[in-house]
Protein backbone atom coordinates (compact mmCIF):
# COMPACT_ATOMS: atom_id res chain seq x y z
CA UNK A 1 0.00 0.00 0.00
CA UNK A 2 1.19 3.58 -0.89
CA UNK A 3 0.89 5.52 2.49
CA UNK A 4 1.43 8.99 0.16
CA UNK A 5 4.31 10.06 2.30
CA UNK A 6 6.55 10.95 -0.27
CA UNK A 7 8.38 13.98 0.10
CA UNK A 8 6.31 14.88 3.33
CA UNK A 9 8.00 16.35 6.41
CA UNK A 10 7.80 15.09 9.72
CA UNK A 11 9.39 15.80 12.79
CA UNK A 12 10.16 12.39 15.14
CA UNK A 13 11.29 13.54 18.66
CA UNK A 14 13.57 11.00 20.47
CA UNK A 15 13.71 9.48 16.47
CA UNK A 16 17.40 7.96 16.97
CA UNK A 17 16.73 5.52 19.46
CA UNK A 18 14.40 2.45 20.18
CA UNK A 19 10.65 3.18 18.98
CA UNK A 20 11.70 6.78 17.68
CA UNK A 21 14.61 5.01 15.56
CA UNK A 22 12.06 2.48 14.13
CA UNK A 23 9.80 5.35 13.22
CA UNK A 24 12.68 7.49 11.41
CA UNK A 25 13.20 4.46 9.54
CA UNK A 26 9.72 3.23 8.47
CA UNK A 27 8.69 6.60 7.41
CA UNK A 28 11.76 7.39 5.21
CA UNK A 29 11.70 3.95 3.66
CA UNK A 30 8.47 5.59 2.80
CA UNK A 31 9.77 8.30 1.29
CA UNK A 32 9.30 11.00 3.76
CA UNK A 33 11.95 13.22 4.70
CA UNK A 34 12.20 13.00 9.04
CA UNK A 35 13.63 15.54 10.95
CA UNK A 36 15.44 13.74 13.88
CA UNK A 37 15.08 15.50 17.08
CA UNK A 38 17.57 14.63 20.33
CA UNK A 39 19.25 15.51 22.56
CA UNK A 40 22.59 13.64 21.00
CA UNK A 41 23.94 14.68 17.65
CA UNK A 42 26.34 11.70 17.45
CA UNK A 43 23.20 9.32 17.94
CA UNK A 44 21.19 11.40 15.89
CA UNK A 45 24.03 11.60 12.71
CA UNK A 46 24.17 7.76 13.12
CA UNK A 47 20.47 7.13 12.80
CA UNK A 48 20.81 9.72 9.53
CA UNK A 49 23.68 7.88 7.73
CA UNK A 50 21.73 4.37 8.55
CA UNK A 51 19.02 6.30 6.66
CA UNK A 52 20.77 7.55 3.97
CA UNK A 53 22.70 4.67 3.13
CA UNK A 54 19.13 2.80 2.63
CA UNK A 55 18.12 5.57 -0.15
CA UNK A 56 16.11 7.69 2.84
CA UNK A 57 16.03 11.60 3.67
CA UNK A 58 16.37 12.65 7.37
CA UNK A 59 18.39 15.68 9.12
CA UNK A 60 19.40 15.76 12.59
CA UNK A 61 17.87 18.67 15.28
CA UNK A 62 19.83 18.54 18.21
CA UNK A 63 17.61 20.22 21.26
CA UNK A 64 17.54 19.59 24.76
CA UNK A 65 13.21 19.00 25.03
CA UNK A 66 13.51 19.17 28.84
CA UNK A 67 14.23 22.86 27.77
CA UNK A 68 11.44 24.87 26.49
CA UNK A 69 12.82 27.19 24.23
CA UNK A 70 14.91 24.53 22.74
CA UNK A 71 11.35 22.80 21.94
CA UNK A 72 10.32 26.15 20.13
CA UNK A 73 14.01 26.31 18.72
CA UNK A 74 13.95 22.31 17.12
CA UNK A 75 10.29 23.30 15.43
CA UNK A 76 11.53 26.25 13.82
CA UNK A 77 15.22 24.42 12.77
CA UNK A 78 13.02 21.37 11.05
CA UNK A 79 10.34 23.87 9.41
CA UNK A 80 13.10 25.79 7.64
CA UNK A 81 15.70 22.53 6.55
CA UNK A 82 12.30 22.06 3.90
CA UNK A 83 9.87 24.80 4.49
CA UNK A 84 7.06 22.99 5.75
CA UNK A 85 6.15 20.19 8.58
CA UNK A 86 3.96 17.37 7.76
CA UNK A 87 3.38 15.60 10.89
CA UNK A 88 4.34 15.53 14.33
CA UNK A 89 5.33 12.22 16.37
CA UNK A 90 6.18 12.94 20.05
CA UNK A 91 8.17 10.17 21.24
CA UNK A 92 10.94 10.98 23.65
CA UNK A 93 10.61 10.28 27.31
CA UNK A 94 11.94 7.81 29.50
CA UNK A 95 10.35 5.41 32.53
CA UNK A 96 12.28 7.14 35.66
CA UNK A 97 10.87 5.43 38.63
CA UNK A 98 9.83 8.79 40.29
CA UNK A 99 7.23 7.15 42.78
CA UNK A 100 4.96 8.81 45.13
CA UNK A 101 7.08 7.48 48.29
CA UNK A 102 10.85 7.79 47.11
CA UNK A 103 10.27 10.66 44.95
CA UNK A 104 9.90 14.23 45.50
CA UNK A 105 8.44 17.96 44.33
CA UNK A 106 11.48 18.78 41.99
CA UNK A 107 11.83 14.90 40.92
CA UNK A 108 8.19 14.95 39.76
CA UNK A 109 8.04 18.35 38.19
CA UNK A 110 11.56 17.14 36.04
CA UNK A 111 10.10 13.76 35.22
CA UNK A 112 6.65 16.14 33.80
CA UNK A 113 9.12 17.67 31.79
CA UNK A 114 10.99 14.69 30.64
CA UNK A 115 7.68 12.81 29.46
CA UNK A 116 4.80 15.29 29.03
CA UNK A 117 5.35 19.38 28.70
CA UNK A 118 7.36 18.83 25.32
CA UNK A 119 4.68 16.47 23.70
CA UNK A 120 2.68 20.35 24.41
CA UNK A 121 5.05 22.46 23.52
CA UNK A 122 6.47 20.77 20.16
CA UNK A 123 2.59 20.48 18.67
CA UNK A 124 2.31 24.18 20.09
CA UNK A 125 5.05 25.41 17.97
CA UNK A 126 4.47 23.06 15.08
CA UNK A 127 0.41 24.14 14.65
CA UNK A 128 1.08 27.01 12.21
CA UNK A 129 2.68 24.92 10.48
CA UNK A 130 0.60 21.57 10.71
CA UNK A 131 -2.44 24.08 9.93
CA UNK A 132 -0.79 24.58 6.44
CA UNK A 133 -0.35 21.29 5.53
CA UNK A 134 -3.54 20.17 7.24
CA UNK A 135 -1.04 17.31 8.83
CA UNK A 136 -1.17 14.99 11.62
CA UNK A 137 0.44 14.46 14.89
CA UNK A 138 0.65 11.13 16.80
CA UNK A 139 1.57 10.90 20.43
CA UNK A 140 3.40 7.50 21.68
CA UNK A 141 1.70 6.52 25.23
CA UNK A 142 2.75 4.02 27.39
CA UNK A 143 0.46 1.32 29.37
CA UNK A 144 1.28 2.62 32.41
CA UNK A 145 -1.69 5.27 32.22
CA UNK A 146 -4.09 2.70 32.47
CA UNK A 147 -2.52 -0.80 34.36
CA UNK A 148 -0.17 1.06 36.78
CA UNK A 149 3.19 -0.53 37.36
CA UNK A 150 4.12 0.90 40.71
CA UNK A 151 7.15 3.10 41.56
CA UNK A 152 6.84 5.45 38.98
CA UNK A 153 4.29 8.13 39.99
CA UNK A 154 5.61 11.19 37.52
CA UNK A 155 5.50 8.64 34.18
CA UNK A 156 2.07 7.16 34.79
CA UNK A 157 1.12 10.73 35.20
CA UNK A 158 2.76 11.86 32.40
CA UNK A 159 0.81 9.22 30.43
CA UNK A 160 -2.14 9.53 31.01
CA UNK A 161 -1.83 13.27 30.12
CA UNK A 162 -0.67 12.08 26.43
CA UNK A 163 -3.54 9.82 26.38
CA UNK A 164 -5.59 13.01 27.64
CA UNK A 165 -3.79 15.57 25.46
CA UNK A 166 -4.35 13.26 22.33
CA UNK A 167 -8.55 13.83 22.33
CA UNK A 168 -8.10 17.05 23.29
CA UNK A 169 -6.21 18.15 20.61
CA UNK A 170 -8.25 16.05 18.65
CA UNK A 171 -11.52 17.93 19.03
CA UNK A 172 -9.13 21.58 19.35
CA UNK A 173 -7.86 21.15 15.92
CA UNK A 174 -10.87 19.50 13.62
CA UNK A 175 -11.66 22.82 12.23
CA UNK A 176 -8.18 22.77 10.69
CA UNK A 177 -8.59 18.86 9.41
CA UNK A 178 -5.75 17.92 11.67
CA UNK A 179 -5.81 14.34 13.10
CA UNK A 180 -4.58 13.49 16.55
CA UNK A 181 -4.05 9.98 17.79
CA UNK A 182 -2.07 7.92 20.10
CA UNK A 183 -0.18 4.78 19.96
CA UNK A 184 -0.07 2.83 23.45
CA UNK A 185 2.72 0.86 23.67
CA UNK A 186 2.92 -1.91 25.99
CA UNK A 187 6.33 -4.04 26.42
CA UNK A 188 8.26 -2.91 23.35
CA UNK A 189 11.73 -4.56 23.26
CA UNK A 190 14.01 -1.47 23.02
CA UNK A 191 17.78 -1.02 24.03
CA UNK A 192 16.32 1.29 26.74
CA UNK A 193 14.24 -1.79 28.14
CA UNK A 194 17.21 -3.90 27.82
CA UNK A 195 19.48 -2.03 29.91
CA UNK A 196 16.68 -1.83 32.42
CA UNK A 197 15.96 -5.64 32.66
CA UNK A 198 19.97 -5.75 33.45
CA UNK A 199 19.28 -4.01 36.48
CA UNK A 200 16.68 -6.33 38.06
CA UNK A 201 17.30 -9.61 40.17
CA UNK A 202 17.42 -12.64 37.84
CA UNK A 203 16.79 -10.73 34.30
CA UNK A 204 16.38 -13.58 32.08
CA UNK A 205 13.82 -15.03 34.20
CA UNK A 206 12.10 -12.08 34.97
CA UNK A 207 12.05 -11.30 30.81
CA UNK A 208 10.64 -14.58 30.19
CA UNK A 209 7.99 -14.18 32.74
CA UNK A 210 7.05 -10.85 31.17
CA UNK A 211 6.47 -12.19 27.36
CA UNK A 212 5.01 -15.23 28.90
CA UNK A 213 1.86 -12.72 29.91
CA UNK A 214 1.62 -11.15 26.56
CA UNK A 215 -1.37 -12.93 24.89
CA UNK A 216 -0.64 -12.75 21.00
CA UNK A 217 2.30 -14.83 20.65
CA UNK A 218 4.20 -14.36 24.23
CA UNK A 219 6.50 -12.44 22.93
CA UNK A 220 7.48 -8.96 23.24
CA UNK A 221 6.08 -6.08 20.39
CA UNK A 222 9.02 -4.67 17.76
CA UNK A 223 9.73 -1.01 17.38
CA UNK A 224 8.88 -1.96 13.59
CA UNK A 225 5.23 -2.82 14.38
CA UNK A 226 4.86 1.06 16.21
CA UNK A 227 6.64 2.51 13.31
CA UNK A 228 4.39 0.88 11.14
CA UNK A 229 1.00 1.68 12.96
CA UNK A 230 2.66 5.65 13.06
CA UNK A 231 3.67 5.50 9.61
CA UNK A 232 -0.57 4.41 9.05
CA UNK A 233 -1.50 7.16 11.49
CA UNK A 234 0.46 9.70 9.69
CA UNK A 235 -0.80 8.97 6.34
CA UNK A 236 -3.86 10.04 4.16
CA UNK A 237 -4.51 6.37 4.55
CA UNK A 238 -6.05 6.49 7.87
CA UNK A 239 -8.19 9.91 6.69
CA UNK A 240 -11.15 9.24 9.31
CA UNK A 241 -9.25 8.22 12.25
CA UNK A 242 -8.78 11.19 14.71
CA UNK A 243 -8.45 10.76 19.02
CA UNK A 244 -8.07 7.05 18.92
CA UNK A 245 -5.49 5.61 21.26
CA UNK A 246 -4.60 2.50 19.54
CA UNK A 247 -2.83 -0.02 21.78
CA UNK A 248 -0.15 -2.21 19.46
CA UNK A 249 0.51 -4.30 22.47
CA UNK A 250 0.00 -7.82 21.45
CA UNK A 251 -3.68 -7.85 23.99
CA UNK A 252 -1.50 -7.12 27.09
CA UNK A 253 -3.78 -4.68 28.33
CA UNK A 254 -7.03 -5.67 27.36
CA UNK A 255 -7.06 -9.04 26.69
CA UNK A 256 -7.37 -11.88 29.56
CA UNK A 257 -3.53 -12.77 30.45
CA UNK A 258 -4.21 -16.13 31.77
CA UNK A 259 -5.37 -16.93 27.91
CA UNK A 260 -3.71 -20.28 26.66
Amino acid sequence: MDLHLQDKVFIVTGGAKGIGEGITKVLAAEGAIVAVVGRNQADNLKTVAEVEAQGGRAFSVVAELTDPAACERAVAESAAAYGRIDGLVNNAGVNDGVGLENGSYEAFIASLHRNLIHYYLMAHHALPYLKASKGAIVNISSKSAETGQGGTSAYAASNGGRNALTREWAVELLPYGIRVNAIVVAECYTPLYARWIQTLPNPEATLAKIKSRIPLGKRMTTAEEIAYMAAFLLSDRSSHTTGQLIYVDGGYVHLDRAIE
